[in-house]
């Protein structure tokens, strides 16, 4: 699968994760989903809602949130694509705990941060039988990166 984005929700998402530093940062991707192509057009930073003490190396997502993306794609007129988020002090790899909380269907971007600088951002699939992910090809749509 192709992952399409510009490089300004690129930036975003990374400095989302470097705020969010030593902390996990998280949020939804927002765009189209047409056959092997996900074009993401619009992004949405949430707090992390896990308990502090884990934030480190943890995200949550609430069904508050899940409810509110929903209605941000509807009005956006795109579609809730995906989930981005970050890996302080680790390699942008999704983790066992996010192939235990990964939804089919979607995209994650995982985004490594080391030392509160994001270093590079990967995209991820779960694939069908929850085993693992396969990383996805990014194109930034308007050639800066």
């Amino acid at each position: 699968m192709e992952i399409t984005l510009s490089t300004a929700c690129l930036r975003r998402i990374e400095s989302h994760g470097e705020s969010s530093f030593p902390n996990e940062g998280a949020g939804f991707l927002f765009g189209t989903m047409t056959g092997d192509a996900v074009k993401i057009q619009h992004i949405q930073p949430v707090i992390n809602k896990r308990e502090a003490k884990a934030q480190y190396n943890r995200y949550e997502l609430s069904p508050q949130d899940f409810v509110k993306a929903e209605m941000e794609a509807d009005k956006l007129g795109a579609s809730l694509v995906g989930v981005f988020h970050s890996h302080p002090d680790h390699p942008a790899r999704p983790s066992d705990f996010d192939r235990d909380y990964a939804l089919p269907n979607f995209v994650y971007l995982i985004t490594s941060v080391m030392g509160s600088k994001a270093q590079v951002t990967l995209a991820w699939r779960l694939r069908t039988d929850r085993a693992g992910f396969d990383e996805d090809s990014i194109q930034i749509v308007d050639g800066k990166r």
